[in-house]
């Protein structure tokens, strides 16, 4: 079973259990999908395609956190919070800040003699081996640090 399918599944069970809040969430990231099925057809929707949806709502919900607390609205920061954990359970596991510095160093190396203007390549080829298990502003923080 594909993560949309699960999605999709995972919807189910939350109205059969009348989880409002899940539901809530769960539909809106499934509409999210169906936009980013609709922006690459023909090509059919992988996982890689929604896990990238996935990762860009997680974003979105921890700039909004931020926002909300700064503006003292804790109401809507902790209804952020609740949607950002039901996001983070399709995600995998994340890696911690050793495991992707050993990744980039481990990149590094294949690059003769690396500098600032490599940064992009050394980041993109970081991610694409971390295959989401990484967050690309601690990455770029590692890289730049790495590279300075």
């Amino acid at each position: 079973m594909n993560l949309f399918d699960q999605i999709k599944e995972d919807i189910k069970a939350a109205m059969k259990g009348k989880k409002q809040e899940r539901v809530e969430a769960l539909r809106f990231l499934q509409s999210a999908i169906k936009y980013k099925e609709i922006e690459i057809r023909p090509n059919a929707l992988t996982n890689d395609d929604v896990l990238n949806v996935i990762k860009k709502l997680v974003k979105q919900r921890k700039e909004s956190i931020e926002q909300y607390e700064k503006a003292g609205r804790t109401d809507l920061a902790q209804k952020e919070s609740a949607e950002l954990m039901i996001l983070e359970e399709y995600l995998p596991k994340q890696m911690g800040a050793s495991e992707i510095e050993a990744l980039v160093l481990k990149v590094m190396a294949t690059f003769e003699s690396p500098t600032i203007k490599q940064m992009g390549a050394i980041m993109k080829e970081v991610m694409s081996q971390s295959k989401g298990a990484a967050d690309n502003k601690t990455i770029s923080e590692i890289v730049k640090s790495k590279l300075s």
